[in-house]
């Protein structure tokens, strides 16, 4: 299981203030934190600024790998700002997300899994637009997959994003979410999954209670990989929780450790 911390994006109102102040301590506080909750990769994303993305990542990397040393996933849709932040890791083995089946963007992006030797979050679009039905998804996967490999991408750094949209506006997003795990998981055993699924309860109520429930489903079914708030004690006990349920915690130390930790106070 990989945990990227999701915390630093500057779509929120309190890490966008820090980045335009500069203030490096609101920053690694956080990191910090994401790191001590479990997180193995920190996200760094600044896409929202636009006129200075480039700028601001330079000074994200390395403001974080002041205050941490695990690895950073770099997360723009400029591959320009990728660069930025990749030619500065200091740390494990980078993550880029994410690339596409979308030509420009897969051709930019594919020197870059090469050149720093990256894990990469392959997202299930193409040319198409968003796909709707597990079987599109595995569409893009099948021509992602290929082309990946072929250029040298070891199964092992491919992570499969399967696109998760919410179940308000497509009432059948979460079971195609499933069904497409559960093929990859038949069809390409050695690579890895990554999302962020909060997108599932995007519109409703109570997102928390859909969410939490949505990473035991996916778990049930193969996901290895999620970028979330690894500050949420609800959703990593429940992960804890779930892990050892399928087997994948010997003795059970992980969840007693999370136990211990005081993941599951009320």
């Amino acid at each position: 299981m990989v945990i990227v911390g999701e915390l630093i994006n500057t779509s929120r109102k309190s890490i966008s203030e820090a980045v335009d102040n500069k203030d490096a301590r609101v920053i690694q506080q956080i990191a910090l934190e994401q790191v001590e909750a479990g997180a193995h990769y920190i996200d760094v994303n600044c896409g929202n600024k636009v006129f200075n993305e480039l700028e601001n990542m330079r000074w994200l990397v390395n403001t974080i790998q002041e205050a941490v040393k695990v690895p950073l996933c770099i997360d723009s849709p400029n591959p320009q700002a990728l660069e930025a932040g990749l030619e500065l890791v200091k740390y494990g083995t980078p993550m880029i997300n994410s690339i596409t089946d979308e030509g420009p963007r897969f051709d930019a992006v594919i020197p870059l899994v090469q050149k720093y030797k990256a894990k990469i979050v392959a997202l299930c679009m193409d040319d198409r637009g968003m796909p709707d039905t597990a079987a599109d998804r595995m569409r893009v996967v099948k021509s992602l997959y290929a082309k990946l490999t072929a250029a040298g991408v070891k199964d092992d750094d491919i992570y499969f994003d399967p696109l998760v949209k919410p179940v308000s506006s497509v009432g059948t997003a979460g079971v195609e979410v499933l069904e497409t795990i559960r093929l990859i998981k038949e069809q390409y055993p050695g690579v890895h999954f990554m999302c962020g699924l909060s997108n599932v309860s995007y519109g409703l109520p109570n997102r928390q209670y859909l969410n939490r429930l949505f990473v035991s489903q996916t778990m049930a079914a193969g996901m290895d990989g999620y970028i979330l708030n690894p500050t949420d004690k609800g959703m990593m006990g429940l992960i804890y929780a779930a892990k050892t349920l399928l087997g994948q915690d010997e003795y059970c130390m992980g969840y007693i450790k999370a136990h211990r930790k005081g993941f599951y106070e009320k």
